[in-house]
């Protein structure tokens, strides 16, 4: 019989577009996180990161989280929920106030950053994330505690993440159904970058690719936060999908095909190597009727998924350019989610991209079983990091007045990133 669950717990949810994962985690007595269970359930009424069919939604979700309580043997009653559809925008506001030259106290520091409310400007959108990133002390950026500092101005840097009002609405609505009260709604980049980049890259510069089954989420870190983001409708499904219509064949055979025998590199052997093929005519769901089957070269295949990565990879270089990701700090690229899985991607999109690129899996978590060690997991793995984490929120602060400075997106996110490169 399942027990009650403990203070403290952490219940993860991602929804994806191929498949809804569920993760259950405690924070154990050194501040690492444990995995108590984890559950997954193939998504069936989530397109291109949207919920386009409430129902079967719903179920996946229940059926994910029920696998995940019977492995923990606990019963939940909240979740913390990753949102990955597009619309998703990323802004950094700056507030300062004047001190006079005296200490700074936390009086001091809850003032401003309640006055950081005001500076949030969503254009519309649904704010998801209003969270001090760092702090300046007369001109100086990059201080992460100002506290006991002297200083004539004290200043923040909010970073700010919005999306579209009705999907995430959806969303909630969803989990809300499934009978699972929502702690919180988190933008799939903000969890993913806690997951598979280091502290060091996030100040430094880097750009993580989340390559999900329905959309490629392209986001730009610097100074220690999300300073940009764009999403790019096009996935890991759109792969599977030119398969089957290449080869007449269904989706789940054109996904195996991928999975078991696709590569995005080619070889002499490729030529040589035969795959078989079923057929949508042939009718036989038992398996049976192999005799049925077409062959084609495992160089067929290849050549109709770097067809699709071709494609793929030009849009993702363009959305690094218009992020302004370039230069020396424009370097590293991570690489995460389902789509990233696929056998040598690494080394194609090094060469596709120019830059140096490697695969981001969920690390730092203790007891994940090897099924959900991959970079499909990263975002689920973040959602509960986030989470234990215990992020401040300004929308749960009172306004106050203060001097409100917007710089410009990109202006400011240069400029983190020269700071961010002049502290190390």
């Amino acid at each position: 019989m399942a027990k009650t669950a403990p203070e403290g717990l952490i219940t993860a949810l991602d929804i994806g577009s191929s498949k809804v994962s569920a993760m259950i985690a405690q924070k154990g007595d050194g501040g690492e996180l444990i995995v108590l269970g984890t559950g997954q359930r193939e998504s069936r009424g989530v397109k291109r990161g949207y919920i386009a069919d409430m129902g079967a939604t719903e179920a996946a979700v229940r059926e994910a989280v029920e696998q995940a309580e019977r492995v923990a043997g606990l019963n939940i009653e909240d979740v913390w929920v990753g949102f990955s559809a597009g619309g998703l925008i990323s802004d950094v506001a700056s507030v300062e106030s004047d001190l006079g030259g005296h200490r700074v106290e936390q009086g001091d520091i809850d003032a401003l950053l309640a006055a950081g409310r005001q500076s949030i400007d969503p254009q519309g959108r649904m704010v998801l994330h209003a969270q001090p990133a760092l702090y300046t002390l007369d001109g100086l950026t990059g201080v992460k505690k100002p506290l006991g500092l002297h200083a004539d101005r004290l200043g923040v840097h909010i970073h700010v993440v919005a999306a579209d009002g009705s999907p995430v609405r959806n969303l909630d609505l969803c989990v809300r159904s499934a009978h699972l009260e929502v702690r919180s709604i988190i933008a799939s980049p903000v969890a993913t970058g806690l997951a598979c980049l280091s502290d060091e890259e996030r100040e430094l510069g880097v750009a993580l690719v989340e390559m999900g089954a329905g959309i490629t989420n392209v986001s730009l870190f610097a100074g220690g936060m999300l300073v940009g983001l764009t999403s790019i409708p096009f996935g890991a499904a759109d792969v599977t999908d030119d398969i089957a219509s290449a080869f007449g064949t269904r989706r789940q055979q054109a996904e195996r095909m991928k999975c078991f025998h696709g590569s995005a590199n080619t070889s002499p052997r490729d030529n040589h190597d035969m795959i078989p093929v079923l057929p949508i005519s042939a009718e036989d769901s038992s398996g049976e009727g192999a005799c049925d089957a077409m062959q084609i070269t495992k160089a067929q295949l290849i050549g109709v998924i770097r067809q699709r990565l071709e494609h793929v990879m030009g849009e993702i270089g363009r959305a690094l350019k218009d992020l302004k990701f370039e230069g020396p700090v424009g370097r590293q690229v991570v690489l995460t989610g389902g789509g990233a899985e696929l056998k040598g991607l690494a080394d194609y999109a090094q060469a596709a991209l120019g830059r140096s690129v490697r695969i981001g899996r969920p690390r730092g978590l203790t007891g994940l079983p090897d099924a959900h060690a991959g970079p499909a997991f990263a975002t689920l793995a973040g959602l509960a990091f986030y989470a234990a984490s215990d992020p401040i929120d300004l929308r749960a602060m009172a306004p106050q007045a203060q001097t409100v400075h917007r710089p410009g997106g990109f202006q400011l996110v240069r400029k983190l990133i020269q700071a961010a490169r002049a502290n190390y």
